[in-house]
């Protein structure tokens, strides 16, 4: 049986540099991927470790931050960006691609809508709805 894996996707009106460095740029990233989390990219490329500290939130259960170690996988500029989270055994991927009025990006899992809200209100200039 085939089945497809659940995703998380949203249009953003903007330029696809704009949206490739919100998803890159750890200074952007702490911005719309759980607000006030810290990111750690010390280099962009294949192989790299990355730091991501989840802080506690209303959004999660946690009672203190929450470090987790990351391998950047793949990058194509402006197309893909992908890490490995090592606790969870899983691959993070985000995708761009331009449509006709502005740029998907897609993540391969469910669960993102709300971090993807954010990502589009921040390269759109608007105020981050899920803080």
């Amino acid at each position: 049986m085939d089945h497809t894996p659940e995703i998380s996707s949203v249009l953003i009106n903007g330029e696809k540099k704009a949206v490739w460095s919100a998803i890159t740029n750890e200074e952007k990233l702490l911005q719309w991927y759980a607000p006030g989390s810290p990111w750690k990219i010390p280099n962009l490329k294949d192989g790299e470790k990355v730091t991501f500290t989840l802080m506690p939130s209303v959004h999660n259960n946690l009672i203190e931050e929450y470090p987790m170690s990351l391998t950047i996988e793949k990058i194509i500029p402006y197309q893909e960006f992908s890490l490995y989270l090592e606790a969870q055994q899983m691959l993070l991927s985000f995708t761009l691609e331009e449509e006709a009025n502005g740029i998907r990006v897609t993540i391969n899992s469910e669960g993102f809508n709300q971090s993807l809200a954010n990502l589009k209100a921040l390269v759109e200039g608007k105020e981050i709805p899920y803080v």
